[in-house]
């Protein structure tokens, strides 16, 4: 059954019948309530179902959205950090009717993912949600100044001009955390992570020496990945009471390593956790911490895309709020126990 059949059992054009099936509105000005009827009877008497991909290709649309990582999204490795992100990517998209194409781009100098390459399959989606930790700086440059609509999940640096994001704000629930452990008389810091690189790096250095106040910084490391015992080994000989990191990797192995030494977290050291992307095990560190939206971001830059897509909006900044996790490595001074 074609569009052709139902035109001829309704006594109409073929023109009149895609008008009705493909833009209500304008058949309602231009068509006769009786002659759509006509149309709609002729449809429920055959069970005419339209051809998706032709009526998306009228109305300029493919209803497809790229997701787009520049970190492999499926390795074991990886899987805590993006698994979130792509749960919340794919719920909104199936609610606003859009199906889902992962775009793993082709490899550039170093093996690294690019978007723009020789063989960009871009354009085969109506926009696209990009994620990474780190962003190439001149492929986002020339997205901001193309017409293709993208959003990006996380905060971005503005290219010449704004870029359409979702983030976290990890400034603010950084320098709560910072206040947290001055509050309980925390004046030795340590820091265990870069203070430049992406913008989620940044970000959470300038919380945290935001609210340093009259605490000091005694120990920074940051190179994150090194050997547990040597970091450890820092933080203790520095005097430190706390130490903060910015990977929960790091502070999972120098927990361990605490306790291969028979030194009590957060008797002997406090520890506490920028961020955390890994979902608490059953048994195991509660860290002191705070918990990052990820699906919250996702379905809001997924909402986004979808806005810029369907009405040509240039799209937002958006920030949204970190909550605390109290967790139990956050020791209160007066508390501690054997510390020197």
């Amino acid at each position: 059954m074609t569009q052709r059949d139902i035109a001829r059992l309704a006594g109409v054009s073929q023109a009149t019948v895609s008008l009705v099936l493909n833009d209500a509105k304008a058949a309602e000005g231009r068509i006769p309530e009786e002659t759509r009827e006509r149309v709609h009877k002729a449809i429920r008497d055959t069970g005419y179902v339209a051809d998706p991909i032709a009526r998306r290709m009228a109305k300029g649309l493919n209803r497809i959205l790229g997701v787009f990582t520049y970190e492999p999204a499926f390795p074991s490795a990886q899987a805590d950090f993006f698994a979130p992100f792509l749960f919340g990517i794919e719920e909104t998209a199936q609610q606003l009717g859009y199906d889902l194409l992962l775009l793993t781009g082709s490899a550039g100098p170093r093996g690294k993912r690019k978007i723009f390459h020789e063989n960009n399959r871009l354009r085969l989606a109506d926009g696209c949600v990009i994620l990474g930790r780190k962003f190439d700086r001149a492929e986002l440059r020339r997205l901001v100044a193309g017409d293709y609509p993208f959003v990006a999940v996380g905060r971005r640096d503005p290219v010449d001009t704004p870029v359409p994001y979702v983030g976290a704000d990890y400034v603010q629930a950084t320098a709560d955390l910072v206040r947290r452990a001055r509050a309980r008389g925390h004046t030795r810091l340590a820091y265990v992570g870069p203070s430049r690189g992406p913008e989620s790096s940044v970000d959470r250095w300038q919380g945290f020496t935001a609210e340093l106040g009259d605490a000091e910084l005694v120990c920074h490391i940051p190179e994150v990945g090194g050997p547990a015992a040597a970091m450890l080994e820092t933080i203790r000989s520095s005097g430190a009471t706390v130490a903060f990191f910015t990977e929960l990797a790091d502070a999972v192995v120098v927990e361990a390593a605490a306790r291969s030494q028979n030194l009590a977290i957060p008797a002997d050291l406090s520890i506490v956790v920028l961020g955390s992307h890994i979902r608490p095990l059953q048994s195991g560190t509660k860290f002191t911490t705070y918990s990052i939206p990820r699906e919250e971001m996702a379905r809001r830059a997924t909402a986004m895309l979808a806005q810029r897509i369907e009405t040509g909006s240039p799209g937002e900044q958006v920030l949204l709020p970190c909550q605390p996790v109290e967790g139990e490595t956050l020791a209160t001074l007066s508390n501690r126990i054997g510390h020197k």
